[in-house]
């Protein structure tokens, strides 16, 4: 063989050697990339895997929550309650901030617990024993806003302890979800009408005078009648003094002076904190004062109304009443706001017609959601300011001497 050609057997042969190294490094070199994105997605897999089961048990420990809130959230007090109160509070207390968020039930929510309404050491429950012979028993539907029911109710509580040194002051709620819902985030202890009533009759009471903060005769107040009833041959004497509003009459024109006195009121704090001097100077401005109460389904929803005629009565064309519940169907939002835009008003100002600035003054008249009185005017388009009062009638001085007035009257009643 020539030597040119072995050398050219050689060169070949080394070339294919190069190659086949060559080859057999990009395939190591694949095989060693695949198997790094095998492990990377099964490093991938076990993180979300991980991510489940977190997210699974921070749902889990937010259901449980929620459940327990959902048990206190009733109308009916058990054997049960201070320890479901207890144990829904404890729940709350071990979630994590992300797990708060994740709460929601039937009627649980992050707010149930978390929402800030207030310090609840200003109030008082108004439920120590040793009452005397003389008691009186202020009751209420009761709020869980925290500094509402120490402006508005303790409020009233107050007026009547200053102004009756000699009858020991306590206090009732009828709502026992409102109850619950104070005990178990605040552990404050306040009682129904039973326990209440109760409480009176083991501290041996001869003379029980019951002043309700209710608006009006309404279905509330009824239920409270019913319940004193039961209790009536417990005590020497028994009086209940009237609601707010007084007497309920027959047709929108028949107005007392309960409710003079309360539409003056009203309407004299609100103009102050809307910085005018009287309602027609508001009105000059084009300002509308709408005050929005609870409605009621029950026959003393006309109260409404007659209130509407006091203002009409007063000479305040910027003055309109509506309720939450749209009952009167003439109080409803939508009604109210054709009202306003048709007087002509293009600054409207919502203030609670309530005993106190609760739920329904802070959600559903100033709230942010849609169905808020505030969102619905401002949606209407019709108006170029829309501001909120959240101010429970409780407060207002002259309101609190009303209720002292009724308070005296029941006193009166049974010294004859």
């Amino acid at each position: 063989m020539k030597r040119k050609s072995l050398l050219a057997i050689l060169l070949a042969a080394s070339m294919a050697a190069s190659m086949t190294v060559a080859t057999g490094s990009v395939a190591f070199a694949e095989t060693e990339e695949a198997t790094e994105e095998t492990a990377d997605d099964a490093e991938a897999a076990d993180d979300a895997e991980a991510a489940d089961d977190t997210a699974d048990a921070d749902q889990e420990a937010a259901d449980k929550v929620a459940a327990l809130i959902d048990a206190i959230y009733v109308q009916e007090r058990t054997d049960d309650t201070d320890a479901q109160c207890k144990e829904a509070k404890e729940a709350w207390d071990a979630l994590t901030d992300a797990q708060k968020e994740l709460v929601e039930g039937e009627e649980a929510s992050p707010e149930y617990f978390g929402r800030d309404t207030g310090d609840a050491s200003k109030d008082d429950p108004r439920n120590q024993d040793e009452i005397g012979d003389n008691e009186l028993l202020v009751v209420s539907f009761g709020t869980s806003f925290n500094d509402s029911r120490a402006e508005d109710i303790k409020g009233i509580e107050d007026a009547l302890a200053e102004a009756f040194p000699d009858w020991s002051v306590r206090r009732a709620f009828t709502a026992q979800i409102i109850i619950n819902h104070v005990q178990a985030r605040d552990d404050e202890h306040i009682d129904n009408m039973q326990q209440a009533l109760d409480r009176a009759v083991e501290n041996g009471v001869k003379n029980l005078v019951v002043q309700p903060t209710h608006l009006m005769h309404g279905a509330e107040y009824d239920e409270m009648v019913e319940a004193i009833d039961a209790y009536k041959d417990k005590f020497e004497s028994v009086a209940i003094a009237e609601p707010m509003l007084g007497e309920v009459g027959d047709d929108a024109t028949v107005i007392n002076d309960d409710k003079a006195a309360v539409a003056q009121a009203i309407t004299d704090e609100a103009v102050k904190e809307a910085g005018y001097d009287t309602m027609e100077a508001a009105a000059e401005d084009g300002t509308a004062f709408v005050f929005m109460g609870h409605g009621t389904s029950h026959t003393a929803n006309i109260t409404y109304d007659q209130m509407q005629t006091q203002m009409e009565n007063l000479g305040f064309t910027n003055a309109f009443i509506g309720t939450v519940e749209g009952e009167p169907e003439d109080t409803a939002c939508d009604v109210v706001i054709d009202k306003v835009k048709d007087a002509g008003f293009k600054k409207v100002i919502l203030r609670p017609l309530m005993v106190v600035a609760g739920d329904h003054a802070n959600n559903d008249m100033a709230g942010d959601d849609d169905d808020s009185w505030k969102s619905m005017f401002e949606a209407s388009g019709d108006f170029d300011e829309i501001d909120c009062q959240i101010e429970g009638l409780g407060r207002i001085d002259a309101v609190e001497q009303l209720y002292v007035a009724h308070t005296q009257a029941a006193i009166d009643s049974i010294a004859e």
